[in-house]
């Protein structure tokens, strides 16, 4: 399994016009991640998604140091994200194609070269995942759950060693909140889940309980869901 490491990192963000010139919206957090599922839970405005978005370098440090299997996430930006993909909650922010096939070759332009090549095996990862009858169709056609389908596709296609998912299901109805939890959950790569699913946080091997910018328990899922659940009473 894959290792992600922070260390003492903070992260602070620029507030204009408000009080103060910077806000901080992680604090200082030294973490070790080796598990396969790792679930980030916490209320809106927490900081999980900032803690997320540290592992692929969608969010760089303020101060401390971000490592995924030894390369500095800030340093080594584009070794990092060949390892680690990445899926937002809203799958519109990834599909940028006209057509399902052309996003998904989109995500395979540097591992096939070939147009030809690329199309046909773009077809391939549609079908994997049982989307091959919408390879022409229009991006802008498609349901909530074939959306977020289709985006987690176009990541899982390049097989990343690392899956960050940023709240995966929340525009989702109960059904394709199923279907992608599952599919997310049965994963080989390693995950890291910032969710408010938390049925689904109870299904992965660790769980961070992230509030008002910090890591307030660690631990065994049932554990830090109970603390959670415990602290919004």
């Amino acid at each position: 399994m894959t290792r992600i490491e922070l260390d003492r990192v903070v992260v602070r963000a620029a507030t204009p016009g408000g009080p103060a010139p910077e806000v901080t919206v992680l604090r200082e957090t030294t973490l070790d991640l080796t598990e396969r599922r790792i679930a980030l839970i916490g209320p809106n405005g927490s900081g999980k998604s900032t803690l997320a978005r540290l592992v692929n370098g969608l969010v760089e440090p303020s101060a401390g140091r971000v490592l995924v299997d030894g390369l500095d996430v800030k340093r080594k930006g584009r070794e990092v994200r060949r390892r680690v993909g990445f899926v937002f909650t809203d799958p519109s922010a990834q599909l940028v194609m006209p057509t399902v096939v052309e996003d998904v070759a989109l995500s395979l332009r540097h591992q096939v070269r070939g147009r030809e090549e690329r199309t046909a095996a773009a077809r391939e990862v549609l079908a994997s995942y049982g989307l091959d009858e919408l390879a022409d169709r229009s991006v802008h056609t498609l349901s909530g759950g074939q959306r977020q389908l289709l985006a987690l596709a176009g990541v899982l296609a390049t097989d990343p060693a690392i899956l960050v998912a940023d709240e995966p299901t929340t525009l989702l109805d109960l059904r394709n909140a199923r279907m992608i939890g599952d599919l997310l959950l049965g994963l080989p790569q390693q995950l890291v889940l910032a969710t408010h699913d938390l049925d689904l946080a109870l299904r992965c091997d660790r769980a961070l309980l992230v509030e008002d910018g910090a890591v307030v328990a660690d631990g065994a899922p049932a554990e830090v869901v109970d603390h959670y659940r415990a602290s919004a009473r």
